[in-house]
């Protein structure tokens, strides 16, 4: 087939290298390069720099709802049209382009997550399954007819880095089965419909009186970005531990963490990090401290 593929981040390359083994890529589509950093480079999304190492063409378009921009797509002639965490929802004249419309690899068991950030936020809430699933596109969030549901399990101690990449390989090799048959697809029950937001850095502020299972999920989710924060103090590497007290006062230090009471549970500090500091071990950093 002949495609155009729309996708920017470093969950959208297994799909893009797959569908080039056996499809035509026509153009590839990805945001513009953004500063990035202490220094603000200008830095290529992942899939941008992708596409240039492959030979693939490449647009970066600051708008895609433009004459201009539809009418370079129109001229390709595409079969199908596909989207991978692009960052933006696709307008219904691109939409009408391709022969056999869009075809989105969504991090989620649909209808559960749609949005913005599923994997962060499955990890986030204590899931211990979620999947890919291979959709129709249509004008709406997440709210195309359902082509594939592929399903994989969350380990207790998984992050998000882990977790993206193995979903975005089992979403490459589901949209190749779709492609192959292209399946009418079945209707999402909009009613057990549940969203997943766009992380903010804010977020990453814990609050101790919450449980140490639901603060170990933050941690677990929010890696590499925002990460977890007490004040300024980052949490690097931390561990659920049996323990109780006052949430926020330090049971024990010791070489092996610091052990911090939560609403139920407790937590081990493993690693931390002060603002301009390096990392370093909690019981160096914290000691002679009673509480966070």
């Amino acid at each position: 087939m002949r495609l155009v593929f729309f996708g920017t981040p470093e969950f959208a390359v297994s799909p893009l290298e797959a569908l080039a083994r056996e499809h035509e890529i026509a153009l590839v589509v990805a945001q513009p390069d953004k500063p990035s950093g202490r220094g603000m480079k200008m830095q290529a999304p992942a899939v941008a720099m992708k596409a240039r190492a492959m030979g693939l063409p490449l647009a970066q378009p600051l708008r895609i709802r433009n004459d201009e921009f539809l009418a370079s797509i129109a001229v390709l002639k595409p079969d199908a049209g596909i989207v991978v965490a692009y960052g933006k929802i696709l307008p219904a004249n691109l939409l009408s382009i391709p022969l056999h419309g869009f075809i989105n690899v969504h991090a989620s068991i649909l209808p559960k997550y749609r949005g913005a950030a599923p994997i962060q936020r499955a990890i986030e809430h204590g899931e211990t399954t979620t999947g890919v699933t291979i959709m129709r596109v249509d004008e709406q969030l997440d709210h195309g007819s359902m082509l594939a549901i592929e399903k994989t399990e969350i380990g207790p101690d998984e992050r998000t880095p882990s977790l993206a990449s193995r979903l975005s390989t089992i979403g490459a090799e589901a949209l190749l089965r779709v492609l192959g048959s292209m399946p009418d697809g079945t209707p999402q029950d909009h009613n057990a419909a549940t969203y997943a937001p766009k992380i903010e850095k804010s977020e990453g502020a814990i609050n101790w009186s919450h449980t140490a299972a639901a603060i170990y999920n933050k941690f677990r989710a929010f890696d590499p970005w925002p990460g977890i924060f007490a004040g300024e103090l980052k949490l690097i590497d931390i561990a659920p531990v049996d323990g109780h007290g006052e949430p926020a006062t330090i049971l024990s230090a010791n070489s092996d963490g610091v052990i911090v009471a939560t609403g139920d549970g407790a937590l081990r500090l493993i690693t931390v990090q002060r603002p301009g500091k390096p990392k370093a071990a909690a019981a160096d950093v914290l000691r002679g401290a009673s509480r966070l």
